[in-house]
């Protein structure tokens, strides 16, 4: 059956706001903040906000347009690390006071990098790919279902991986238990409170798409691109 291209007015926009959220979430990362007892990074503000992204672009638009999402993401913070680290060792000009406050803030350390890539990428994959099926096995009902449940798996890869890629062999094992804890609880907080307003979100975009994907013929490989994102099937 032949495939006809759709245009939706709002995916490219969602797109570039989820890799803008990303990549902040990023540059704020390094700032510890105490909130209440609890000593978190500043990316806890923003970064949790991905996984809702993930959650309509796999909902509304399917999962080619989430994994295409996740990619640009993803090479976008990379690009991100490699300019950085680039401009940090260009000379600063006469007079510029500031190269060890601009290090500070841009000077992303080896393993905290290659941690951050590696848990997101698994995370947003595994966040997406358990949305996707969770609706066949729904029949696309009990929305909450999916949005939650979604964020326990991918949230739980991602906490797991960063925590225990950062701070292993440097931390003792409770400690990064702990972390993976707290952090883990945080997250998936952030999710079941947004669910109102994630709900209200899809609701608006399928109405006003009109669009509702269901993945039953998705190739789930997230290496594969040959499904097109907006396409449809028409009649021959």
């Amino acid at each position: 059956m032949p495939t006809i291209r759709r245009h939706y007015k709002y995916l490219d926009a969602l797109t570039t706001a989820f890799v803008v959220i990303l990549l902040v979430s990023n540059l704020v990362a390094q700032k510890i903040c105490l909130v209440g007892p609890f000593a978190i990074s500043g990316a806890i503000l923003l970064f949790p906000i991905t996984y809702i992204f993930g959650d309509i672009f796999t909902e509304v638009y399917g999962f080619s347009a989430s994994r295409r999402a996740i990619w640009l993401g993803f090479f976008g913070t990379a690009l991100l690390y490699v300019i950085a680290a680039a401009v940090i060792e260009l000379p600063a000009a006469p007079g510029w006071a500031n190269q060890q406050a601009f290090k500070v803030v841009f000077g992303f350390i080896p393993r905290i990098l290659a941690a951050s890539l590696v848990s997101y990428w698994f995370g947003e994959f595994a966040n997406s790919y358990t949305m996707a099926r969770l609706k066949l096995l729904t029949n696309g009902r009990k929305l909450w279902t999916r949005t939650i449940g979604s964020t326990v798996v991918g949230q739980a890869v991602d906490t797991v991986l960063v925590v225990t890629l950062t701070f292993a062999g440097k931390a003792p094992l409770h400690t990064i238990l702990n972390l993976i804890g707290t952090s883990y609880m945080l997250k998936v907080g952030y999710e079941v409170m947004a669910t109102p307003l994630t709900y209200l979100v899809i609701n608006w975009l399928k109405s006003s798409e009109g669009v509702d994907t269901f993945d039953r013929d998705e190739n789930f490989n997230p290496f594969s691109f040959a499904s097109q994102v907006g396409a449809e099937p028409t009649d021959s």
